[in-house]
């Protein structure tokens, strides 16, 4: 028994290391595939591909591309592993600033960019090709965190009554702020159209005086900044108070030239590296880019500042900006946009902040009453998200975002950007994914950068690529190893100067198809070059490549594979050995041609412990039966013998039961076995033990059906097990056959007389009907009876004349 167990677990870990190994290959193919003349080339072949550096590792015939392979193939080929290169990517932090914990009213004031509010700030990914670098990025929400608000508010005669509300903004708007931030400043700007037809009317008097009547109106104007960032809401009262309302013709504003001068123009407007907000207030649509051309204006918008005097100079000049243009100077400069809009304009407003990240749309009354809840719900709704984005990736990298929000959610790909309904202080952690799949030509390191929308701090990550292997920058070059030195030695094999070839670069390109070096690539007496199955480059056979990769030619002439040995059930070697130049090298235990011989005398052991039952040999695993009467797995079925049952019938029966043809000789014939007597067939040995057991069922003199089993223990001991009472046929119940045979006969009678009855009825019934229509048939004739003489006789008196 523990013989067996060993030889289990032997063949166990034999199928394990084929597994393993089937698998190292199929990994391996990918690095095979490349064709990887050096070991950068190999590297970048994919992450699980090795350079084995060891000056003699390859083989005759092997080309140099064969350095490259998976680790598991090199080191089963044997390349030692100090000799493989494989270099691996790295992460390294730089900054790592703790996120700021601080309460809103403490007494230490912090300076904004003392506030720290993503971790980390700074770091270095070494990337290989295909293997991702993965780091974690965490971000909290600072409580008291400054805040700058612009209002950027339509001027034109239509938002009259709006202006009314506005002039107080300031005060009360720094009031309620105050419950979120202690360090609130607060902007203001107007805007109305382009000083151009169609868009305002050029005439002299409209010029002064845009609005009809007697409305006493500003001239028109594009944009102006009016009150830069400050924290002084009385002053914002003050200048705002002092606005007049403007007009122009259109119904959309040039709200859009207001906005890219706000989110460009930092310096004038006083912009800090805090929370930016622009509110937009409007009851009008607006125009965009190529609308300009309505008066005359081409040139695309520039993205820049152009304010003098703090009115924009250039809106005769340039044409609107794109709502893709906005987006991106809002998204460069931190700006987080709350379009406070009236309720007539609210569809394309909400259309208009799908296409802007970090934005927000609330509905402003009629005359801008609601204008400070609606601010702050819009900074809410803003700030409870946050949304990651990077820069522009270089050239075959990719980014994947993995986000660990609150009470447990997780999302990947583009929702595994962003978490939703933070609070101030909570604290949620994102795990970031930096993949390079092709290294850059010019191999330089890249930095790109990753930070939340409408936030100013931001994750520096500088980019730096694995394409070269270590052993290359200690590479000999024109080294002797390289044929007088026209090569360089580096990572274990030769990388020829131009116009050299060759495993050694021992040939010039000019030497390749000369005939006498294809004398060096023929066998003996054979005319083909590299046994075609390679090519002949510089007098030294270089073994094509098969499409299956598992697949290879070897030998100096390329006369070798591991896949032409023999088979057996479709598999190489049987699958129990391994092919080296067309012949097999089996595995332990096996043997033949195609290892198709077990060695192993375990499938020949029967349940008695003996090999074929000691009929037979084992042979290949099978039983080879010296015995023709005996054949089966293990020799143990005899078609021609008597039958196990048979044979001891008499003697079951008369042991158990002292009747049969042995009842008088069964102390001498029949007491080879032991025998157990058992209530019921129920309780007779069941299939499944260990020992050999037959299920009998005989019948006995008296017709009895009578059941046992016969079984042989290891030790050559016959067992019978039989039931104790036999199952006897019971005699026929008389007075059931006789009633039945009575009433049969009963039934049948009336059956007989019910059938008589209903055909004379069906008889009389027919004669009956022939008669009426007889009767109905009938003819009389009305002719006189010629013997009939009258019974009255008439007399003429012969003397009457009729007078």
């Amino acid at each position: 028994m523990a013989e067996t167990t060993l030889k289990l677990f032997t063949y166990a870990g034999v199928l394990c290391c084929l597994i393993w190994n089937g698998f190292a290959q199929q990994g391996g193919s990918d690095c095979i595939k490349a064709n990887a003349k050096s070991c950068g080339e190999c590297i970048q072949a994919g992450p699980n591909c090795g350079w084995c550096k060891k000056t003699d590792f390859l083989q005759e015939g092997e080309p140099t591309s064969a350095r490259c392979d998976d680790l598991a193939a090199l080191k089963s080929k044997g390349c030692p592993l100090e000799d493989i290169e494989n270099p691996r990517g790295s992460k390294q932090v730089l900054e790592n600033r703790e996120v700021t914990n601080r309460k809103k009213g403490a007494a230490e004031k912090l300076r904004p960019e003392a506030i720290t509010q993503i971790q980390p700030q700074k770091l270095v990914l070494q990337l290989r090709v295909g293997e991702p670098q993965t780091f974690s990025l965490k971000f909290k929400r600072a409580e008291d965190y400054p805040i700058d608000l612009y209002y950027l508010m339509d001027l034109s005669y239509s938002m009259k009554d709006d202006l009314e509300n506005v002039k107080s903004l300031g005060t009360a708007l720094m009031f309620e702020m105050e419950k979120i931030t202690s360090d609130f400043r607060i902007g203001f700007g107007s805007f109305v159209e382009k000083t151009v037809m169609p868009y305002i009317s050029t005439t002299p008097a409209k010029l002064r005086n845009p609005c009809t009547g007697d409305q006493n109106c500003t001239s028109p104007f594009s944009y102006k900044n009016v009150l830069s960032l400050t924290s002084e809401g009385n002053k914002f009262n003050e200048l705002v108070s002092k606005q007049h309302i403007s007009g122009n013709l259109d119904s959309p504003e040039g709200g859009f030239d207001a906005i890219m001068q706000v989110a460009v123009c930092g310096e004038q407007i006083g912009w800090r590296n805090v929370t930016r907000l622009l509110v937009f207030s409007t009851d009008a649509g607006f125009h965009f880019a190529g609308d300009g051309k309505l008066g005359g204006i081409v040139l695309p918008n520039d993205g820049k500042c152009h304010l003098e005097n703090n009115v924009y100079t250039m809106s005769h000049y340039y044409d609107y900006p794109s709502i893709a243009h906005l987006v991106q100077k809002l998204s460069e400069n931190n700006i987080q946009t709350i379009f406070a809009v009236t309720e007539e304009f609210q569809a394309v407003y909400k259309e208009l902040k799908n296409l802007i990240p970090k934005s927000a749309v609330g509905t402003l009354s009629s005359n801008s009453s609601n204008v400070i809840q609606l601010i702050i719900d819009a900074y809410n709704s803003l700030s409870s998200e946050v949304i990651l984005e990077n820069t522009k990736l270089p050239k075959g990298v990719t980014i994947s975002y993995k986000s660990f929000c609150k009470n447990g959610v997780n999302d990947t790909q583009e929702d595994g950007r962003k978490c939703s309904n933070i609070s101030i202080g909570d604290e949620v952690r994102f795990e970031i994914n930096v993949t390079a799949n092709e290294c850059p030509k010019k191999e330089q390191n890249e930095t790109i950068k990753i930070k939340p929308l409408g936030f100013t701090e931001e994750v520096e990550i500088n980019l730096q690529f694995i394409c070269e292997c270590q052993c290359q920058s200690e590479g000999e070059p024109n080294s002797p190893a390289c044929h007088e030195g026209n090569g360089t030695f580096e990572c274990g094999a030769c990388r020829c100067n131009e116009g050299r070839i060759g495993r050694l670069c021992e040939c010039s390109t000019d030497e390749v198809n000369s005939e006498d070096m294809d004398a060096y690539c023929r066998r003996e007496n054979s005319t083909e070059i590299c046994s075609n199955n390679g090519e002949c480059i510089c007098g030294q056979c270089v073994c094509k490549k098969r499409e299956n990769t598992n697949e290879v030619y070897s030998g100096k002439y390329c006369e070798c594979d591991n896949f032409n040995c023999d088979r057996s059930n479709g598999l190489i070697c049987g699958g129990n050995g391994i092919c080296k130049c067309r012949v097999c090298e089996c595995f332990p235990n096996f043997t033949g041609s195609a290892c198709d011989c077990s060695l192993d005398t375990t499938p020949c052991m029967a349940s008695n412990g003996q090999i074929c039952n000691g009929r037979g040999t084992c042979e290949c695993g099978t039983c080879n039966c010296t015995d023709p009467k005996f054949q089966g797995p293990t020799c143990e079925m005899c078609q021609t013998c008597l039958g196990v049952c048979a044979e001891h019938k008499d003697c079951v029966q008369c042991r158990a039961f002292e009747k049969g043809e042995k009842k008088d000789t069964c102390s001498q014939e029949c007491m080879h076995f032991n025998m157990t007597l058992v209530e019921s067939r129920d309780k007779l040995p069941q299939p499944g033990q260990p020992d050999p057991l037959s299920h009998c069922k005989e019948k006995d003199v008296d017709d009895c059906w009578f059941y046992f089993t016969y079984s042989v223990n290891s030790n050559g001991e016959a067992n019978v097990h039989v039931v104790e009472t036999p199952e006897c046929p019971s005699g026929p119940d008389i007075i059931p056959i006789v009633a039945g045979v009575v009433a049969g006969i009963v039934l049948i009678g009336l059956a007989l007389l019910l059938i008589w009855k209903l055909l004379m009825i069906i008889h009389d019934r027919r004669e009956f009907a022939k008669f009426e229509k007889e009767k109905m048939n009938a003819k009389w004739d009305t002719g006189e009876n010629p013997i009939y003489k009258s019974a009255v006789t008439t007399v003429v008196n012969p003397k009457y004349e009729g007078k």
